[in-house]
């Protein structure tokens, strides 16, 4: 079944191909992309289940044995964050079809949107399956590229602006990592990753410390720790909704995904684990001390975002099965929980106006169930048992406790403040933007959005609503369930100002498409269903880091010899 693990990078970029050369049929493009994640998810989920059975699976490709040849690699830890990114990738496809980011607009850069999805797809997919550094780097190239195009659709001054930012950062990044690359080559004689694994032991300790560090510099970037995540919180919020959900959900786990390769394969010495505690903490303590100064939805989850990267740095710096055990199942909680929450800031954004919470208020009688699917990842991500989030944290804090290191302790106490914190910030939005009654100033004004909050790919204006003579509501003519107060609804055919706009009543009932809010919902049961699964899940993620931490293992299946 090797010959699967090539079909999760070929697939995507095969389907980008396609889907450019139909800039003019839409309904093609979306039906090719659906396609083509559908085939991913597939093929990533029969892997899943290969690997767990038989053990590590190695395609050289081309024929060329390893060290020479290119490899792909898929172990326990490859698959399972295949099968997840490949689901969430999916999930928000479907969502940004039923918000409208790839509105029926024969114009660019509307049809640029599925081929460059498929490409941010199949650097996501190459990134977890490349067996040596270079294959990596040309993945995180493909990423580069791709999320550039994606965070400046619409092309507004600010979106340009946050891109710029992050692209600089990036190519800092990409700049850094290949120096590494070319270092570690002069240094071993090869790029592949099982290789230098072999030969750097060998190497004089201050040549290891270099090589270390520049590689940790390059993937810290990519992870968002601290200091190096200076640049997201001003880069993710301003893209729309679906983008920065895919964006917060993966991107930063391409990162932490390399960081694990880094030090249990490349080098499992315990060289600098003190040095990721001392990391991890404070980018726990940081992110989450942004995220409850934050009035605006979108930034405050990209704090938090930073702050529980800190929990999968604290998993990895322990150095233990046990540790790394809890960081992989804490990273396949937070790529889903993360995403989710993510996207129903989308919602809340098409119902209210806005991310303000300023702004925001009486979405609790307007929208119920918009109420739950933003408590349920709420309560996920701030760690409230039985919760997925708790289950993760308890398992670093258990392995943080039996490493038994002052810094470990340390850890501890930052991971409990953080969570405590995070709870806080959340709660604080469902305050502000549920539970509190609409501001006076803002039901008698017509809604202003935040960072162009209809997110479509050149912000045209959504399919209009009609207005019912009989009830007075706004409808999409398509079929839809009840939200409310929508702010694409046409400033003409809506009142600004009545009873159903006064302060402390609920905003106007409008209607959303099915889909939108479909797609959300079954987000939010997929992060429950990681509480369900915890067991079998945390039990899968514990067999991939005893692989993880016995790097003979990877040496074995990738340069010769059967590895399980």
């Amino acid at each position: 079944m090797t010959w699967l693990v090539p079909l999760l990078v070929l697939v995507p970029l095969l389907g980008a191909a396609v889907a450019l050369g139909l800039l003019r049929h839409q309904k093609l493009q979306r039906a090719i992309t659906v396609v083509v994640l559908v085939v991913a998810l597939a093929v990533a989920a029969t892997l899943m289940v290969l690997v767990d059975r038989h053990g590590t699976i190695v395609v050289q490709v081309g024929g060329w044995d390893a060290p020479y040849g290119i490899s792909l690699v898929v172990d326990r830890l490859s698959a399972l964050l295949l099968t997840v990114s490949a689901s969430v990738l999916l999930l928000v496809l479907l969502f940004s079809i039923g918000q409208g980011l790839a509105a029926d607009d024969e114009d660019a850069p509307v049809t640029i949107f599925y081929p460059t999805y498929l490409v941010l797809a199949a650097g996501v997919l190459d990134s977890f399956i490349a067996g040596d550094l270079f294959n990596l780097y040309v993945a995180f190239e493909m990423l580069l590229v791709a999320s550039y195009v994606l965070i400046t659709l619409g092309g507004s001054e600010q979106r340009v602006r946050a891109g710029t930012t992050y692209i600089v950062t990036s190519l800092i990044a990409s700049a850094i990592f290949l120096a590494a690359i070319g270092l570690v080559y002069g240094a071993t004689g090869t790029v592949n990753i099982a290789q230098i694994s072999e030969r750097v032991a060998g190497l004089p300790e201050h040549v290891q410390l270099l090589l270390h560090t520049m590689l940790l510099i390059g993937f810290g970037i990519k992870a968002a720790v601290f200091p190096l995540a200076f640049w997201l919180p001003d880069s993710y919020p301003t893209a729309p909704a679906p983008v920065t959900a895919v964006f917060a959900g993966l991107l930063t786990k391409v990162g932490i995904y390399a960081i694990i390769r880094l030090e249990t394969v490349i080098f499992p010495r315990p060289q600098l684990n003190t040095v990721l505690l001392v990391v991890a903490a404070l980018t726990m303590l940081v992110g989450v001390l942004g995220a409850v100064s934050q009035t605006d939805v979108k930034r405050l989850l990209s704090f938090t975002l930073i702050s529980h990267i800190g929990f999968m740095v604290m998993g990895v710096g322990l150095g233990t099965v046990a540790g790394t055990a809890a960081a992989v199942f804490y990273t396949v909680h937070h790529i889903v929980v993360q995403t989710t929450l993510f996207l129903v800031s989308g919602l809340m954004e098409r119902v209210g106006g806005t991310t303000s919470t300023r702004s925001l208020g009486g979405l609790l009688k307007a929208a119920p169930l918009l109420a739950a699917l933003y408590l349920i990842p709420a309560f996920n991500l701030g760690g409230i048992p039985p919760f997925s989030g708790f289950i993760g944290k308890l398992g670093l804090f258990r392995a943080a406790a039996e490493d038994g290191s002052p810094m470990a302790y340390v850890t501890i106490g930052a991971g409990v403040v953080t969570s405590l914190l995070t709870l806080y910030a959340l709660m604080r939005v469902w305050d502000a933007a549920f539970w509190r009654p609409k501001p006076a100033a803002e039901a008698a004004a017509p809604h202003a959005t935040t960072a162009e909050p209809h997110a479509h790919l050149r912000s045209p204006e959504p399919a209009p609503l009609t207005v019912s003579e009989e009830t007075g509501e706004a409808f999409h003519p398509g079929g839809s369930v009840t939200v409310t107060d929508a702010p694409h609804a046409s400033r003409a055919s809506r009142p600004t100002t009545g009873a159903a706009d006064v302060a402390g009543e609920a905003p106007s009932r409008t209607r959303l498409p099915k889909m939108l809010v479909g797609v959300t919902t079954v987000a939010v049961l997929g992060s429950v269903a990681l509480t369900v699964v915890a067991g079998p899940l945390y039990g899968y993620a514990t067999r991939a880091a005893e692989s993880l931490e016995s790097p003979d293992r990877y040496v074995q299946a990738v340069l010769g010899g059967d590895a399980r």
